[in-house]
Parts: structure tokens; C-alpha cells; sequence
């Protein structure tokens, strides 16, 4: 069995970073050019602007932009053989080209190749899964069952007609098929390869798998970025797809952070019919150290760790997370930051807490905080590195309802 998709997938670091340094000002120029977002967004830019220097485009701005500039706001209207809605609503275009979204590489490290029938039960309605994966297969050379979701019975019935020898879906959904498998007396033992998506793949989960001697793999992508990360026969972390370039930003700014630290995570995809440039997923995720053991070279990621976006509402009021990182700009010798909201005695109360070594900066922090936000706040200065590692800006532990 080939092991690697292609030789992008060992090629040095060093020559990876050549490869994109080359390739971002003609994607830079070309976006500015026939994307009107980019072009908005880039006006008043020098030519020679500092990549990072570029502002992010955020995900969560995209309903908003939709609904001022239907269809897309302003981005990707010349690509694509079709167009998706996923939840938001946010409407997305296809890429241009086979494999839009550059499935073929994760399910290839999954072990899917020409010749396999792939039972694919994402959904192909509205959103855009289905036929993500679909194309990947077909890029592969594989054949392609389109069961769509739902029908639990009648899927693990036409898999055990049909003999797939790898399936694709959400993580818990192939665990039903095979229940319902069991239950109805049906083979599906042909079934020895698996790529999930969309949800959490928890270690009951892996271990459920693993027990009926299933190699399942996962990815993290998007409707609008395709495959971000891939897991491989590694089974550590999440390697970054060859088509794009990832950084971890703190949230709530587009600041890089360094190897290890929880922060949102930040794409650029090399694709000139719907490029996407420092696009912030509001995800968060973190760098992990050293290679992967399977021998692909590009960087790990520990995969998704939860949401960026956490603004509170602290008595009728938003506080963002942009608000925690001018603060943290202002003050260089603090280490972490986190605004807890909480109530006391029925009512909102915030309380920064900061790593610092010296606990003399507290009541310029809390004057610099009401400053910033408009509201009062307690400060309560902690031992440095004492601040959990989890991305969290802003933690609103008030009761929910």
C-alpha cells in the first residue's frame, strides 16, 4: 500500500515555508484583485504589507456580511458547480476543480484506495459534507454509496448487501449502524475502515472501534475551508492539510501565540477560485511540538478544542474577548488573562484574574478594565503559568435559564 498521498506531504519544513512564501502575494494580489471583500479589506494595505500585518476575516462576521451583500458577501461568487446552506444561515459556494475541499488526502491516510466502494453517510442536503467527501473519494479512484443520514436500519441493510469496505459519517453514527447491524443479524464485517467528522470522537468511542477491529480515523474541516487537519496512522494529533497555511491567533486579536498555547485557529487556503486569507474559524486549537511519528512533516495540531468566540453579556452590556487582549497589550509583564463572570447574590460580577509575578499592577489593571469596558471589575493577580492552557479569554460561570 502507497503510504503517502503525494511527496508534498515529506517535503522539509524548510521547503514547505519556501512553497508559501512564494505563493501569498499572488493569492494576496489575486484576492485583492476579483474578490470584493478583499479588496475592501485590503484597500488602504502598502503592496508589501507583512502577512501578518493583514486583518482577519471572521467567521462569525459571515451572516451579517450575507445578509447586507447576498449572496456571499462578497466572497467566492465566481466559484463553484454548486452552492450550500449550512446552520447560521451562512451560504457557501463550491470551489472550482475536483475535490474542492481536498478530502483525498485525509481519507487516503485513512487507507481508502481506487477500487473501494465508501459508504458515505454525511448528509447530502443543504450542507455541503456529502459531497465534500464524495469528491475526495472519487479523487481517489473509489466508488461511492450515497446514503445520506438517517434510516438507520435501512443503511446498515444496504451495507451488508453492498459489502463497502470503508464508511464515512459522524463519529456516533457508524457505532447505530453497527447496533443495528447486531440486532437485525446482519453482516457488515466488511466494513474495516472508517473517516469521521462533525462531532466529537471521544476515547469510549475509539475504544468501541477498536474492539471490533475498525481503523477510524478523523478530520477537522468546514464547509467554507475543507480539510484543515487530518489524523493519520499516528494516531497524535491532527496533521495541517498541504493546501493551507494554519496559525493559532489569541483570541479576540490576530496576534500569533506561541507553540502550545490554546488559541483560535486561523486559515489560509491556496485556492485562487474562493481563496480564503487569514480567515478565523473560531475554533480553538494549539500547535503540538515535533514531528508525527507517521513521517508527514507539516505541523500538529491537537485538533478542535472548543469555541473562541466568548463574548458575555455582563449586565446588558457585551464584553468581548478583543477587549481582555488590549488590556493584556497594555500590560507586557502580566502573563495570562481571564475574566471570570459570575453572579453574586443575583447580580453580574466580573473578576479579572492575571498571572504576574508582581501584584502591585492590580488597581491599574482594574482601572484600565472599567476604562476599557465600561464596567467595574475585581482584579486578583495569581502565580504565573497558573491559568489553565484552555484558550479561554472570558469565562461566564453563570448558571444557565
Amino acid at each position: 500500500m502507497i503510504r503517502y498521498y503525494d511527496k508534498l506531504e515529506t517535503r522539509s519544513p524548510d521547503a514547505r515555508r519556501s512553497a508559501q512564501a512564494v505563493a501569498l502575494p499572488g493569492l494576496v494580489a489575486h484576492a485583492r484583485e476579483t474578490v470584493p471583500h478583499y479588496a475592501m479589506l485590503f484597500a488602504h494595505l502598502s503592496p508589501d504589507a507583512g502577512f501578518t500585518s493583514l486583518p482577519l476575516t471572521r467567521k462569525s462576521d459571515l451572516v451579517a456580511r450575507q445578509q447586507l451583500s447576498p449572496p456571499f458577501g462578497g466572497m467566492g461568487a465566481g466559484a463553484g458547480r454548486r452552492v450550500f446552506m449550512s446552520p447560521g444561515p451562512i451560504f457557501e459556494p463550491e470551489g472550482n476543480g475536483p475535490d474542492a475541499w481536498r478530502c483525498a488526502r485525509a481519507l487516503h491516510a485513512t487507507g481508502l484506495r481506487a477500487g473501494d466502494l465508501l459508504h458515505n453517510s454525511f448528509a447530502y442536503h443543504f450542507t455541503p459534507a456529502g459531497v465534500m467527501l464524495e469528491e475526495g473519494a472519487l479523487a481517489l479512484g473509489c466508488r461511492v454509496f450515497p446514503a445520506g443520514t438517517g434510516n438507520t436500519e435501512m443503511q446498515a441493510r444496504a451495507a451488508a448487501h453492498l459489502r463497502p469496505g470503508a464508511w464515512t459519517g459522524t463519529p456516533d453514527f457508524l457505532k447505530a449502524i453497527l447496533e443495528a447491524g447486531d440486532a437485525a443479524g446482519l453482516d457488515l464485517t466488511s466494513i474495516r475502515r472508517a473517516h469521521v467528522s462533525g462531532g466529537a470522537f471521544l476515547p469510549a468511542l475509539r475504544q468501541y472501534y477498536a474492539a471490533r477491529g475498525l481503523t477510524v480515523m478523523q478530520s477537522y474541516a468546514s464547509a467554507d475551508c475543507g480539510v484543515i487537519a487530518y489524523e493519520t496512522e499516528a494516531h497524535e494529533g491532527l496533521v495541517v492539510d498541504e493546501g493551507v497555511m494554519l496559525e493559532i491567533v489569541r483570541p479576540g486579536t490576530g496576534d500569533p501565540i506561541p507553540d502550545g498555547e490554546v488559541g483560535e485557529v486561523v486559515v489560509t487556503v491556496f485556492d485562487t477560485s474562493a481563496p480564503l486569507i487569514r480567515y478565523a474559524t473560531g475554533d480553538l486549537s494549539a500547535v503540538m511540538p515535533g514531528r508525527s511519528p507517521c513521517g508527514r512533516t507539516n505541523t500538529r495540531i491537537r485538533g478542535w478544542m472548543g469555541r473562541a468566540d466568548q463574548a458575555a453579556k455582563v449586565k446588558g452590556m457585551f464584553v468581548r474577548p478583543e477587549q481582555i487582549a488590549t488590556l493584556a497589550r497594555a500590560f507586557p509583564q502580566a502573563g495570562r488573562m481571564r475574566l471570570v463572570v459570575a453572579q453574586d447574590a443575583g447580580a453580574d460580577a466580573m473578576t479579572l484574574r492575571v498571572e504576574a509575578a508582581d501584584g502591585s499592577m492590580a488597581e491599574a489593571l482594574a482601572t484600565r478594565l472599567q476604562a476599557l469596558t465600561n464596567l467595574r471589575g475585581a482584579v486578583q493577580i495569581v502565580p504565573p503559568g497558573s491559568l489553565p492552557n484552555d484558550g479561554k479569554v472570558i469565562d461566564d460561570t453563570r448558571p444557565v435559564g
